[in-house]
């Protein structure tokens, strides 16, 4: 189920559009396991996922002024490992991406996409969030997106370095679903115990999530026929549309 938090902002209209950009395998398996898949966060491009801001790390290089001298030098040893902690951190976490957007996004087509033969799943924020019916306790909340070199983000809740990125992704515009599995350990967290293989299956209702299937611009009409056909064979009444994007301008 999906648990408010505040690190996790909804949009202002919980009835805008949201978009999963997948290929066909990937759609097939969402409608026939029921499951939404949450990927583990350090298997994304982004080398940048999960990390903190100059600032942040730079500001574990000075002690509090009313901290006892005694104190001193162990915090600074805490604060130094704190780096090497937060690198593992990825590996415990999974994220669902979906692109916020009243619209198709001819950008979202072409950096998702491998091939003419992909696919869009198209919902609101307001469906996805009520379509989560996981056991699994699950955020989700909208991207902020700020300057790694001069900003810096709320180091108090370890979840505020997945909910932030660099601006140069901000054409994403993205929202995420997320969920931690932490390490268990005695007295120490366990970094080599794997709670996290590839990634979650978070069960989902289909009828409530998907509102409308898109087939990519260019792909063929016997794939849109496929998807459509591949859709009423596992009893959904969902509408497949083929992407109108690229349609010949009337001048």
């Amino acid at each position: 189920m999906v648990e408010e938090h505040p690190l996790f902002i909804a949009p202002e209209n919980e009835d805008i559009k949201v978009w999963r950009y997948l290929d066909f395998t990937k759609l097939i398996s969402l409608i026939d396991t029921r499951r939404l898949f949450f990927a583990r966060a350090d298997t994304f491009d982004d080398p940048f996922e999960g990390s903190y801001p100059r600032k942040n790390v730079e500001a574990r290089k000075y002690v509090p002024e009313d901290m006892p001298d005694e104190g001193k030098q162990k915090y600074l040893e805490a604060m130094n490992k704190l780096g090497d902690t937060n690198k593992h951190w990825p590996r415990y976490t999974a994220i669902s991406c979906w692109h916020i957007n009243e619209y198709e996004s001819a950008a979202m087509w072409s950096l998702y996409l491998k091939s003419d033969e992909g696919i869009a799943v198209q919902s609101t924020f307001k469906k996805l969030k009520k379509s989560i019916i996981d056991d699994e306790q699950v955020y989700l909340g909208m991207v902020k997106y700020i300057d790694y070199d001069k900003d810096h983000i709320d180091a108090g809740n370890l979840l505020g370095s997945f909910v932030h990125k660099r601006k140069s992704f901000e054409h994403e515009r993205e929202l995420r679903g997320l969920l931690m599995k932490w390490p268990t350990g005695s007295g120490s967290l366990n970094f080599d115990e794997e709670t996290i293989h590839g990634g979650v299956p978070i069960k989902v209702d289909i009828e409530e999530l998907i509102e409308k299937i898109y087939v990519a611009p260019n792909a063929p009409s016997w794939f849109t026929n496929l998807v459509n056909t591949a859709v009423k064979r596992y009893g959904y009444d969902i509408e497949v549309i083929q992407s109108e994007m690229n349609n010949t301008p009337m001048f």
